[in-house]
């Protein structure tokens, strides 16, 4: 019994030994394949810093409004009889768009014209009058007193005909005030009245935009108005078609600030719109702001230390990397312009930063400057 158990104990610690063995050897397999691994320089994308003119551009959204906006109304109360434009519609100079009823202003223009001449005849008997006593007088068939009366009431009459004229222009212009012409050429974009309804003097009949420039406003803050250039580009784009441009220029700045918004309204007038460029639409103002040397880096080259933005560096020497803590000036639209940390000639990773450690080996795929 005793020889037999030693026996099993032999088998036992063979069958142990032989299965450690077994164990270990693919374990020591994969440590190899992971030393490996772990050996072979990761592939980075890079790119090598140098100083470029940066500048940001500023974009602002505003609409386009004519440059001259008129309200047109009548210059009397009365009741329309006809509207003969609409909204959208161009009009020309003196081009009739409604009428008043004009009845009252055609009788009293006719009284006018009456009373005009009446006057008209009592001056043409007061001035024969006259001219019989001056005639009479100076041969002495009659006396200063009647020479007087007489040279008074062609006075009066020659008074009575000019009032009498001037009444006519009055009532002349009255009839002329039942249509309302347009003053200037341009666009039709709102209308205050309809055929049929009683209207006072002065209520807004249309509301005209005039050719000659177009307007897109802007609401700006007080920063970027401090940041502008003396004499910017604007460059003036649809919002819903951005391939629809056309250049600007600042022509007026409010001098005092929005109550709520704490803004400036900027009027920008635009050279030459395209047709796809109707008032009211919605536009982008873009403005480039003056540039100066800097360091701009792509945004995914951008990572962090103690919360802190850093980036890899490569030392092309040894192709290890380490991180760099630098400095952001500000966050542009898929770049990031760096104040300090970096200098010309660094090799920056731009792509894999992600899964880098300190001092691991790479192997870069391309550069750019």
């Amino acid at each position: 019994m005793h020889i037999h158990s030693v026996i099993t104990r032999l088998h036992l610690s063979r069958y142990t030994a032989l299965s450690l063995m077994l164990v270990s050897l693919p374990l020591a397999a994969c440590r190899e394949e992971t030393q490996t691994v772990a050996a072979a320089p990761r592939p980075v994308r890079t790119m090598t810093i140098e100083k470029s003119e940066l500048g940001e551009e500023i974009s602002l959204t505003g609409h386009l409004q004519a440059e001259n906006e008129a309200t047109l109304a009548f210059r009397i109360g009365g009741r329309i009889i006809e509207r003969s434009v609409n909204v959208g519609d161009h009009v020309t100079v003196d081009q009739v768009m409604a009428k008043l009823d004009s009845q009252n202003e055609l009788n009293s223009m006719r009284s006018a014209q009456a009373n005009l001449t009446a006057a008209q005849g009592r001056l043409k008997e007061a001035g024969n009058n006259f001219s019989r006593q001056q005639s009479l007088l100076e041969r002495g068939f009659t006396t200063r007193v009647l020479f007087d009366q007489a040279q008074q009431v062609y006075n009066t009459a020659l008074s009575q005909v000019d009032d009498a004229r001037a009444q006519l222009k009055i009532a002349e212009d009255r009839l002329s005030y039942t249509e309302l012409k347009a003053d200037a050429a341009g666009a039709i974009i709102a209308r205050g009245a309809e055929a049929g309804e009683v209207v006072q003097a002065g209520q807004m009949i249309f509301k005209l935009a005039r050719q000659g420039g177009w307007d897109a406003v802007f609401n700006v803050p007080a920063q970027t108005l401090r940041a502008a250039p003396s004499d910017p580009k604007i460059i003036v784009s649809l919002t819903d078609d951005p391939t629809v441009t056309a250049t600007a220029r600042v022509r007026q700045v409010d001098p005092q600030a929005d109550p709520v918004t704490r803004t400036f309204r900027v009027k920008v007038s635009v050279d030459d719109p395209p047709p796809a460029m109707r008032l009211g639409a919605t536009v982008v103002g873009r403005m480039q702001l003056e540039s100066s040397p800097g360091i701009a880096i792509p945004a995914a080259a951008l990572t962090e230390i103690d919360r802190q933005p850093s980036v890899w560096i490569v030392d092309p020497a040894t192709e290890t990397v380490s991180m760099r803590r630098i400095g952001v000036v500000r966050f542009d639209p898929g770049t990031v312009v760096v104040s300090d940390g970096l200098a010309p000639g660094d090799i920056v990773v731009t792509a894999g930063v992600q899964a880098l450690h300190p001092g691991q080996k790479v192997r870069l795929l391309g550069s750019s400057t």
